[in-house]
């Protein structure tokens, strides 16, 4: 080790500033001009952000040169690939025939009627983010029901509206029992009277759920969630979990939402179909629009019909733009089809089953979770099924000096978030994942028994 640096993630901290010298200058400008450098909470990283300048199948570069295998995938937006050769002629021709027009076009309806046949449902609304999406969706909810108030999970996250910015990412030191959490705000600006409004119960306790709904359930509107939680690593529904949720909304009459905008680009039907149980609501987005901005919500024609005038709101300008709904049309018909997915699901498996390899030889304490096109390192041999368990049972020091390590050899091994996870996409080879593996074999080792710098999780987004 270097002189002077006494620990791992020292070095590779040390190593990181000296490959990326024009990101640290742009970071220096940027902090300047908006909080933290960066545009959105979850690209910030320490000691500066990586500023990227192109990308291209599995493969991305930054400002200084460097390139890496790319593993983040635009937070899983990007199952497609970067600069997808299908898609970037297809957009070409597009672009010159206009890009928003505040009306709509015949693939509005191409797109409409592939996505309600893909995923089962009888109609559909189309927005720009998951975010609107998610909104939409409890305003949905309420409106069938006539009640004010929405269940989620303590650390999913659903997009950074007030009404589900609850419970998201909370000092369990503030947030209460494990089995009742409090309705804690994820930040400032969130009136408590809002928080309120969202009742938060633990990820895989259905018995905690139950007990919840006992004293809410005449209250709730819906009860949303990410059918696998993604904003935790990833966190797998245990056996009837899923199936105890959709009984729970039955018997009390609240409508079941999943908020699929990161896993309905993983599987073709979605996890709902994966799982076999089906919301009243879904929503999805991201990897659909190919790197354009595109989400949408789907429903029975009877719930999805008190979107009007006078009735639920929803508009606007960018809705159903030209632009996104061409993308996401050749996306989910040319692009991510079936077989293609099935390519991406086996790398990313083979991905899974390297790392395991690796962590058993070395004797690291680790494990791995995947599922579909993504997984997750845990620092740990313990089992994570929800938030409390993600935030005290992980090494977090160790995590990030790993992140480090991957990252000054080449490979971006997921989004850089510690709650995110690695994205396969189309367009990645076998020899990524090779490459991929011998460079975890490396880092691993080179961490193994070394002193690494302690990491908390942080509060809130």
């Amino acid at each position: 080790m270097s002189e002077g640096l006494k620990t791992i993630t020292e070095l590779y901290r040390s190593k990181f500033v000296e490959k990326t010298p024009k990101s640290a200058e742009l970071y220096r400008m940027n902090i300047n001009l908006t909080p933290y450098g960066v545009h959105s909470n979850w690209r910030i990283f320490d000691p500066h952000p990586i500023f990227m300048s192109r990308g291209k199948g599995s493969r991305i570069w930054d400002v200084d040169g460097n390139e890496y295998i790319d593993f983040n995938m635009a937070f899983g937006a990007l199952a497609i690939g970067h600069a997808n050769p299908i898609l970037v002629e297809r957009i070409r021709e597009r672009i010159e025939n206009g890009t928003v027009f505040g009306f709509e076009t015949e693939y509005s309806v191409k797109l409409a009627d592939h996505l309600t046949k893909r995923f089962g449902f009888d109609m559909v609304r189309f927005s720009s983010t998951g975010l609107e999406a998610t909104q939409l969706a409890i305003r949905l909810a309420r409106a069938a029901t006539n009640r004010p108030k929405i269940l989620k999970f303590e650390g999913c996250y659903h997009g950074s509206h007030d009404s589900l910015l609850v419970g998201v990412k909370p000092d369990p030191l503030h947030a209460g029992h494990p089995r009742r959490p409090r309705s804690v705000p994820a930040g400032l600006g969130i009136p408590q009277d809002i928080a309120d409004q969202v009742i938060i119960a633990p990820f895989n306790d259905i018995e905690a759920v139950e007990n919840i709904m006992r004293i809410h359930g005449n209250e709730i509107a819906g009860i949303i969630l990410e059918p696998i939680p993604m904003n935790m690593g990833i966190v797998l529904p245990k056996k009837g979990f899923l199936e105890g949720l959709r009984k729970l909304a039955d018997e009390y009459n609240s409508l079941l939402i999943f908020d699929e905008v990161k896993t309905s680009g993983k599987f073709y039907r979605g996890a709902q179909d994966y799982f076999g149980v089906k919301p009243d609501i879904l929503v999805v987005a991201k990897s659909l629009g190919g790197g354009y901005p595109f989400s949408a919500v789907l429903s029975r024609k009877e719930i999805m019909e008190l979107i009007g005038p006078r009735k639920v709101a929803h508009g606007g300008t960018f809705n159903s733009n030209p632009l996104s709904v061409y993308a996401a049309y050749v996306v989910t018909t040319e692009i991510l089809t079936e077989s293609n997915l099935a390519y991406a699901q086996k790398l990313s498996s083979d991905l899974a089953r390297g790392y395991r390899d690796v962590i058993e030889d070395t004797r690291i304490e680790a494990h791995v979770v995947d599922i579909a096109t993504s997984g997750v390192v845990f620092f740990t041999r313990e089992e994570i099924n929800n938030w409390r368990d993600f935030v005290y049972k992980v090494n977090w020091g160790r995590w990030y000096a790993w992140i480090l390590g991957m990252l000054v050899n080449g490979i971006i091994p997921q989004a850089l978030g510690i709650d995110e996870q690695w994205t396969v996409s189309i367009q990645h080879t076998k020899e990524d994942i090779q490459r991929a593996i011998e460079v975890f074999d490396k880092v691993i080792r080179e961490i193994k028994g070394k002193e690494t710098v302690p990491v908390k999780v942080e509060e809130a987004i």
